[in-house]
């Protein structure tokens, strides 16, 4: 689905990104994990042509991202509050991205009811801006309305970061949902190893932008994670 080739970015003549090969299949949820500046928010910044490579290409199911846009209509992604529109509502915001997604707004409607556990009565018929909420309030709606349109790759950079607990537990729910029940490819960077151990069934650990451990998680693997990270 998603096959990384003799990627690199630099930054003047800072190497912040090195992946020789990397392959993530179709229906998988793969979790990206590393300290500051390992380079995951550089890994899915150039996955979704939002910065250009300096040497290589990722090719998303067959498409190069940085040579064509025919990958974004089966793509979705929630990096931070700067993907959301902040003088639009939540509700707003929804009809936008399904109109983008060719979705009418009983499509929007049915999906986001699907949601409104994880939302707590804070986000929907509140009257507010986006650009008004909660960091955390922000996150559930960027993550919601990265669902909208049925996309086969859904991208998350940090997705339980500001979340309170009670939600956490719900976001692991839906993101697990996603990849087993309905076959779509789960991207996740965190820096919480509780979490992404629980959700991926693979990880990736980066660090000073190169892959040095590429796990299938077991019940070891989060032992193996903090020792690594302790060290």
């Amino acid at each position: 689905m998603i096959v990384t080739t003799n990627l690199s970015k630099k930054y003047n003549e800072n190497l912040v990104l090195s992946i020789e090969h990397l392959e993530i299949p179709k229906g998988q949820s793969f979790g990206l994990v590393g300290n500051n500046g390992a380079g995951k928010t550089t890994y899915f910044s150039l996955l979704l042509d939002l910065i250009q490579p300096t040497t290589g290409f990722i090719n998303n199911n067959g498409v190069s991202v940085n040579a064509s846009e025919d990958w974004k209509p089966f793509t979705s992604a929630f990096i931070d509050e700067s993907f959301l529109i902040g003088y639009l509502t939540a509700e707003e915001y929804f009809y936008f991205i399904g109109e983008l997604r060719g979705q009418s707004k009983a499509d929007v409607d049915a999906l986001v009811a699907q949601f409104e556990d994880f939302f707590h009565g804070e986000i929907l018929g509140q009257k507010k801006y986006l650009r008004d909420l909660s960091k955390g309030n922000q996150k559930k709606a960027g993550i919601v309305a990265a669902l909208i349109g049925n996309p086969e790759v859904v991208i998350l950079d940090e997705p339980f970061a500001n979340l309170d607990p009670t939600t956490q537990i719900r976001l692991k729910e839906i993101i697990k949902d996603l990849a087993e029940a309905k076959g779509v490819t789960v991207l996740i960077s965190s820096h919480d190893l509780l979490h992404v151990t629980d959700v991926c069934e693979r990880i990736v650990v980066l660090e000073k932008g190169e892959v040095v451990k590429d796990l299938a998680t077991s019940a070891a693997t989060l032992k193996e994670l903090e020792t690594h990270f302790s060290n």
